[in-house]
């Protein structure tokens, strides 16, 4: 019999499967619990709710893009290559985890309860936060841009994020996140 974390984990990783497939609008418990093989009362022995299971998502992806983004922060030297780090990891994340990334742009969780959305938007401020620090980072080594853009420059770079991660989820992940990226990066910074 699997241990408690374990079926946990399986209940996550089956969640994120269904997650990928463009053509499942809408995860029911039921529909869930028949993928996994077991009943709906199965599942509620792990989670009080499919709520909670969408917030070990966002949990797990909290937990991955921020490691890589405070490792970033630590080791790259330059506040713009911090930055262009930042960005290449968001968009390959989503590339690696296209499931993850329909609960990135809050596409699989419409029909959810609206806290979930708001850990999105308060993930997303977090993320903006983390480029704006980047940004002033530069402007302290001499970067090519002001503190009057700070903040606008961070804003637009997380909507180009935001924009690519829909556009790859929209597309039924045939548009790679990544095409292109080190140029339209280089180009939102001002380097181009």
């Amino acid at each position: 019999m699997p241990r408690v974390a374990d079926r946990k984990l399986q209940i996550l990783q089956q969640l994120a499967q269904m997650l990928e497939d463009p053509n499942c609008k809408k995860i029911t418990t039921a529909l869930l619990a028949s993928r996994l093989e077991v009943s709906e009362a199965a599942l509620y022995r792990h989670f009080a709710s499919k709520a909670q299971m969408y917030e070990g998502l966002i949990e797990f992806i909290e937990q991955t893009i921020f490691t890589l983004v405070n490792k970033i922060s630590e080791s790259e030297e330059g506040g713009l290559k911090q930055v262009s780090s930042m960005v290449n990891v968001l968009l390959s994340f989503a590339k690696k985890n296209p499931g993850m990334t329909r609960v990135l742009i809050g596409d699989a969780l419409v029909h959810e309860n609206d806290r979930l959305q708001d850990r999105i938007n308060r993930l997303h401020d977090r993320l903006e936060s983390s480029i704006k620090q980047s940004l002033r980072f530069a402007i302290n080594q001499g970067g090519a841009i002001s503190a009057l853009e700070i903040e606008p420059k961070g804003n637009q770079i997380m909507a180009y994020v935001v924009g690519r991660w829909h556009q790859f989820a929209k597309s039924r992940y045939t548009k790679d996140p990544t095409t292109h990226s080190d140029v339209q990066i280089r180009m939102l910074l001002g380097e181009v």
